[in-house]
């Protein structure tokens, strides 16, 4: 017995004096802070949500490198080269390259920030309506990064806690899709109650009910729940919140950002920081995408051009005066002397420095390439990089009321076939641009329409990858991958990306995707 007591007198002895150690080297730092130490105010509140929203404005994910993994994944953009920022539209993404790793850390750097805002800010004594906003807020952010998430990799984790709540880290694994689905619908139909119908002017750009019902709607459409999303999207309609402008190109210009079409869109800007990086302060957050878009000779970027086919579908009809359809000028630059007279103005082929294509290119060229976002009238450039990486501000429009229309019009139509709702819809998008009403409704008409309205807007490639028609219509014919590897490379799983090996190698849990 008392050598027992011996022993746990040493023992305690020995803990009193490592804990006392620990106590003197381990002293907290009181200029450091920490979860404990930071959510504590209304005001600590609203910098953890606006801390949510930053990451979307990092050049790694919406300022610039997000393009590499839609846009120049679509059947349109013809990219040059061969270098990281293509490989994906070839279908020979490198698990251990850059865009994909930076990326993926940008859309989970927004995961983990409004996971801490939901976590945190339920436990902030503060004005009910406005914690009820950042919730609000807090849930769509990370709805619509688990949205980009899924569609781009699918096979994700899926994480709704602060990482450091989390007891095993590596004990994470990948969750099945419908898991994340389900808590992309949950999320979004937690920020239509909590988020309002619209912000103060000075809050203008922050998430409302609006866009969470939209993105509701889409993610309904993604999952073929065609009533669900129908249901969703006629909340949007039926509101009177929104209208189609009356000029379709003001949808993509700086002068006209946050307009009455604009239900989300990226917040821009050109603020004189020119610095290349993350979303920390005195980094550029404008719009550094555009070079990606820019003609030949007016970026230094190893750029693209316009499949054919694309210029092809947007002349093959005429509007109603017999002209070409006006948002072929505002989507394309291209070699024509045709022009359009629309909302008063008329439309040609033009480019920065308001040249036409012949001024720039020989006569006989036959190059297509991009106009929409480069805004080049409004900011008066002479070329895409003129002030630098970050010298437009021009915002990025996510959702817009057209392709609410357009997405109404196809959940109708799946439900009830060439329907009088469905077409209204359809009409109304095509009656902005002049174009001639359409009588009956064939899924064909859907998909043409929406090349047409939505080009260069994020949407073609997913579209493509719901509708399971990537291999039939982009790697059954190499020749839209012409400029950079063709689609040999192809292998089923591909149409995913691959997960970034830096993930792979932290945690032995995680499985590559099919075709890595």
């Amino acid at each position: 017995m008392n050598k027992l007591k011996i022993s746990l007198a040493l023992l305690a002895v020995f803990a009193f004096t490592v804990n006392c150690s620990d106590d003197i080297l381990d002293q907290p730092n009181p200029n450091a802070l920490t979860p404990s130490s930071f959510w504590q105010s209304a005001e600590d509140a609203e910098k953890g949500i606006i801390g949510a929203y930053s990451p979307l404005t990092n050049i790694l994910y919406y300022s610039r490198f997000e393009v590499f993994l839609s846009d120049y994944r679509d059947d349109v953009i013809n990219g040059f080269g061969t270098s990281d920022r293509t490989q994906a539209s070839y279908f020979n993404t490198d698990p251990a390259g850059n865009p994909i790793k930076w990326v993926w850390q940008a859309m989970y750097q927004g995961v983990t920030r409004a996971n801490e805002v939901l976590f945190r800010v339920p436990d902030i004594e503060m004005d009910q309506t406005t914690k009820d906003n950042i919730l609000g807020e807090a849930h769509f952010i990370r709805a619509f990064n688990y949205f980009n998430l899924l569609n781009n990799w699918r096979n994700i984790p899926l994480i709704t806690i602060p990482f450091t709540e989390i007891e095993d880290p590596q004990a994470i694994v990948q969750a099945d899709p419908s898991e994340v689905w389900a808590l992309i619908e949950s999320d979004l139909q937690a920020a239509q109650t909590l988020l309002p119908e619209s912000w103060p002017s000075d809050q203008t750009g922050r998430a409302t009910s609006g866009a969470a019902i939209a993105y509701l709607g889409k993610a309904f459409l993604y999952q073929q729940k065609f009533a669900e999303a129908k249901a969703e999207f006629q909340k949007i309609i039926s509101s009177g919140n929104y209208q189609l402008m009356d000029n379709y190109a003001h949808n993509f210009t700086e002068e006209f950002e946050n307009n009455a079409e604009s239900l989300f869109e990226i917040q821009l800007i050109a603020d004189g920081n020119g610095a290349w990086g993350g979303d920390a302060p005195n980094r550029g957050k404008g719009s550094g995408y555009q070079p990606d878009f820019a003609p030949a000779g007016f970026t230094n970027q190893d750029g693209m051009t316009v499949n054919q086919w694309a210029l092809d579908l947007f002349l093959d009809e005429r509007t109603i005066n017999d002209e070409i359809d006006p948002r072929t000028f505002v989507t394309f630059f291209w070699n024509t002397n045709e022009t359009t007279t629309y909302e008063g103005e008329v439309l040609e082929s033009k480019t920065y420095l308001d040249q036409s294509y012949t001024d720039v290119y020989d006569a006989s060229a036959t190059d297509i390439y991009g106009n929409k976002w480069l805004d080049w009238e409004f900011n008066g450039l002479s070329q895409s990089l003129a002030e630098g990486w970050h010298g437009a501000g021009n915002n990025l429009r996510m959702m817009r009321y057209a392709d609410v229309l357009l997405m109404f019009a196809e959940a109708e139509f799946e439900l009830s076939g060439s329907s009088a709702a469905a077409l209204d819809a359809i009409n109304q998008v095509r009656a902005r641009a002049d174009m001639p009403a359409f009588t009956s409704l064939t899924m064909k008409d859907i998909e043409d329409e929406r090349i047409k309205e939505l080009t260069f807007e994020r949407t073609r490639y997913f579209d493509l990858l719901r509708w399971d028609k990537v291999v039939d219509v982009i790697v059954n014919n190499p020749d839209l991958k012409s400029r950079s590897a063709g689609t040999s490379a192809y292998k089923p799983g591909r149409e995913y990306m691959a997960i970034p090996q830096n993930e792979l190698d932290q945690n032995p849990n995680l499985v590559q995707n099919d075709g890595y």
